[in-house]
């Protein structure tokens, strides 16, 4: 382990094993694991898979919920050098199987409620790995034979850790590849802002098929010596109990999980007081749902950040949540930004609109064996975030949109992110999407497919209604759509490419939709 980069994330278990043995490091369903447990495990795995013939930078596979097995295997691989490919139980088996084939891992290690569908993956994919349980009687156990035994390499600082893949909303998905130091520079940027010691109890409901299942809490807990309470998967009710029961001080969610947890019948009773803090990542949170839990007396905290940053870029604080409201924060300690000119990549001084840029020890190595997509990422040290950003005169920055979303209506640019965002606030609107179609008359208008509130009886005008009071008229959605749901990949984000497929602007999207005048849609595009 001396010989081990200083930032490699092996070393922070070989610490809290010897520092704080006895103090527990995982608290799920059925078990609870010490530091000295889930050092001395790890620490053995790490040596039988090198004896199996595993080696520095060989790829290993998992498929499984949230579980202390899990982070065994996690550190396992931090330790001798293997990239973890934590895989997403929400893919279908063909494409878990093209995942598979594209990273080339050695095993796939999955636990019990997944081994099904690991085998059916294995089965559809063109190479076929090992697959074995996870835990002590799986590959703690037995690891299979995959090649001669591994000699002891030096973990080194710029070695990778983590293959996440990305959502492919816009495409196939692509391997992002997180080093070592990718991630301690995230967990120390994160210390410094949201803070955690060895007292804190972390409440870890995002799955660990994302990057921030791993990089957002978790892993700081394990530097810092916390207790990290590990449901094996997320149950409004149940979050609840774990948050009163087990003393929880900290969290992370998206929106949607605060909207659960609030619109469950135990919200107002249950006991919030130890929570100091809770994180929000993914999207802003509506006013409304923000001012539910500040009334509760929990402080709250926003962010942006992207797989490829690892994940952490802007950081919005508890003091300025409300005053701030819609806004990403600044950036995160150790993380630099700046706004470029989409159609020159010039670099904008001051207050400015553009393509936010992320440089900084946090940002990825590049994409597995894609080099062309990793160049078209990358402005030198820079990473293209793909998304248009806004900075103040005080050096805030607010998400206005994608890149490739902004759609341009008789001249004038709109960003789909600020149309959804008032229709959010529409009481009866549960969810909205907003994305840009071909017209003959002004290039492109928008359209608004909306998930309704069950029986508010919501129709196209009233939404459009809506929207002439907060938008521009441009900026007015001219066709308006509904329907129960609307299309998510498999870690939660809107697929943009299922949706453009359901919106012709002839045809309504849904069974419900009511149409406005046309000579009312035309009145608000051109305007």
């Amino acid at each position: 382990m001396s010989e081990d980069g200083v930032l490699t994330l092996g070393r922070w278990l070989a610490d809290r094993g010897r520092v704080t043995p006895d103090r527990v490091a995982i608290d799920c369903p059925g078990c609870r694991v010490t530091y000295r447990e889930l050092d001395e495990r790890s620490a053995r795995l790490a040596e039988r898979m090198r004896a199996a013939g595993i080696h520095h930078g060989d790829r290993v596979a998992t498929l499984s919920s949230n579980n202390a097995d899990h982070v065994v295997a996690f550190f396992a691989c931090a330790r001798a050098g293997f990239v973890l490919v934590p895989l997403c139980w929400r893919l279908t088996p063909a494409e878990l199987a093209y995942q598979l084939d594209d990273s080339g891992p050695v095993l796939v290690l999955t636990d019990g409620s997944h081994a099904p569908l690991a085998e059916a993956a294995v089965d559809a994919a063109a190479s076929y790995p090992p697959r074995v349980r996870l835990g002590a009687d799986g590959i703690e156990r037995e690891v299979p034979h995959v090649a001669t035994p591994a000699n002891r390499e030096p973990v080194e600082d710029t070695d990778p850790l983590l293959l996440i893949y990305t959502s492919g909303s816009t495409g196939r998905p692509k391997g992002a590849l997180l080093s070592h130091g990718n991630c301690f520079w995230t967990n120390l940027s994160l210390s410094r802002t949201a803070g955690m010691t060895g007292d804190d109890v972390v409440l870890a409901i995002l799955p660990q098929y994302h990057v921030g299942g791993w990089n957002v809490q978790p892993l700081l807990a394990w530097w810092c010596g916390a207790t990290v309470v590990m449901p094996d998967g997320f149950d409004a009710g149940e979050a609840l109990r774990l948050i009163a029961e087990k003393g929880v001080t900290t969290m992370m969610g998206v929106p949607a999980t605060y909207q659960f947890l609030a619109e469950h019948a135990d919200f107002a009773d249950t006991d919030l007081s130890g929570l100091r803090l809770a994180l929000v990542g993914g999207a802003p949170m509506p006013e409304g749902l923000l001012r539910t839990w500040l009334d509760r007396g929990v402080q709250l905290t926003q962010g942006y950040g992207l797989t490829e940053a690892a994940p952490n870029v802007l950081c919005l604080p508890p003091e300025d949540v409300v005053r701030r409201l819609g806004w990403a924060g600044k950036p995160y300690p150790h993380v630099e930004t700046a706004l470029a000119d989409p159609a020159t990549g010039e670099l904008l001084d001051g207050p400015a609109e553009g393509e936010l840029l992320v440089r900084g020890p946090n940002v990825f190595i590049g994409y597995h064996g894609r080099p062309d997509a990793t160049a078209q990422t990358m402005i030198g040290d820079w990473l293209r975030t793909g998304d248009i950003a806004e900075r103040d005169a005080d050096g805030y920055y607010r998400l206005r949109g994608r890149l490739k979303d902004m759609y341009v209506s008789g001249g004038e640019n709109v960003y789909p992110a600020e149309v959804e965002s008032v229709l959010d606030d529409h009481p009866d609107i549960v969810e909205a999407a907003v994305i840009g179609v071909p017209d003959a008359r002004w290039g492109e208008v928008g359209y608004a497919v909306v998930t309704p509130r069950e029986g508010s009886g919501l129709d196209e005008r009233a939404v459009r209604a809506h929207c002439r009071r907060s938008l521009a008229s441009f900026k007015v959605p001219a066709h308006v759509s509904f329907v129960t749901a609307l299309p998510r990949s498999a870690i939660g984000k809107l697929d943009k490419l299922t949706l453009r497929t359901m919106c012709d602007p002839g045809e309504g999207v849904g069974s419900s939709r009511s149409a406005g005048s046309r000579s009312e849609r035309l009145e608000d595009a051109g305007s």
